[in-house]
């Protein structure tokens, strides 16, 4: 129980560090090289912070847990709208245009009803895994091809950020995304140790500590970059980070222990998952008319609410 107790302490301890470090130097990065906030949030950002997803669900699957797996995957997706974007929203309201995201958003929500119509036999099998891996490599062709077109640098961010520093830029931002994968194995040990002594299934621990442990990068990133007002970057590693979960987490334990798929993911988590996703284009595109666009401090609220009775639902009903 001590043990399990430390490790979730040092592991937020080191979480708000390296989320800071790894913050400021993506921005500087994308400053160097004139690529758009959004996309660093999406790329660098999104697979960055969804690496700890990654790394839990392919040593979940080859431990014969791929229930715990697939759990992850919903559970950091909800929670990374529900909570990440929640709490930073009402921190910081969001200030982001949809024409900015329109692109991305749809992707996102393309690729999460192809997962969910995979899904729906309750399998997912080595082609499912398969199909998500080549959406997946079409997303990152998208993004790369996106990333070459000219686009305004950080307007928070001086314009005469040293090129010769680029070496030293890219070593924090390593040292740092290092440390948040281990921070956030630290969480998930810590989290996962205390959740089995009460007894919790496979499935229930992926969606709630698994997903809140994997998940705590992306809120530590997102606040950081909302202070930093460097919104576009919150927004891009939301949906990217969900992406990421969608297509390439989702698809490990399909390819390494295909499985079948419970009922309730399909029934509870997956609409949960559709109505998070489509209320973030329609806070954004109801401010199209108005003269500031942001998701809201009462948007953000609402978020939470959603995610109060989702956890309702797991735990209680």
């Amino acid at each position: 129980m001590l043990i399990s107790i430390i490790s979730l302490v040092s592991g937020f301890i080191l979480l708000i560090w390296s989320a800071d470090a790894f913050t400021n130097n993506g921005a500087k990065i994308a400053n160097i090289f004139k690529i758009s906030p959004l996309i660093i949030g999406i790329l660098i950002f999104g697979f960055g912070t969804s690496a700890p997803e990654m790394l839990v669900s392919g040593l979940a699957a080859f431990e014969g847990h791929p229930e715990l797996s697939v759990g992850n995957a919903f559970g950091s997706n909800i929670l990374n709208i529900a909570l990440v974007l929640g709490v930073t929203a009402m921190i910081i309201p969001i200030k982001i245009e949809l024409k900015v995201i329109k692109k991305e958003w749809f992707y996102l929500m393309f690729a999460t009803l192809v997962a969910g119509l995979l899904l729906w036999d309750r399998h997912l099998g080595v082609m499912d895994g398969s199909i998500l891996l080549v959406l997946l490599a079409a997303f990152l062709l998208y993004t790369y091809s996106e990333s070459k077109k000219e686009h305004h640098e950080f307007d928070n961010l001086s314009s005469s950020v040293d090129g010769n520093h680029k070496g030293k830029i890219w070593t924090i931002l390593l040292i740092s995304f290092i440390v948040l994968l281990v921070s956030a194995k630290l969480i998930v040990f810590g989290g996962t140790s205390l959740a089995v002594q009460f007894g919790v299934s496979d499935l229930i621990i992926g969606l709630t500590v698994v997903a809140l442990g994997t998940s705590l990068p992306e809120l530590a990133v997102s606040i950081t970059s909302a202070v930093k007002k460097q919104h576009e970057m919150v927004v891009g590693n939301i949906i990217g980070s969900n992406l990421f979960n969608t297509v390439g987490v989702l698809a490990i334990p399909g390819l390494i222990s295909p499985l079948v798929v419970p009922e309730k993911l399909i029934t509870r988590d997956y609409p949960f998952m559709i109505v998070l996703t489509t209320l973030i284009f329609l806070f954004v595109a109801s401010r199209k008319f108005s003269k500031e666009s942001a998701i809201s401090r009462l948007e953000g609220i609402l978020f939470i609410l959603i995610l109060c009775f989702y956890l309702y639902l797991l735990f209680w009903n």
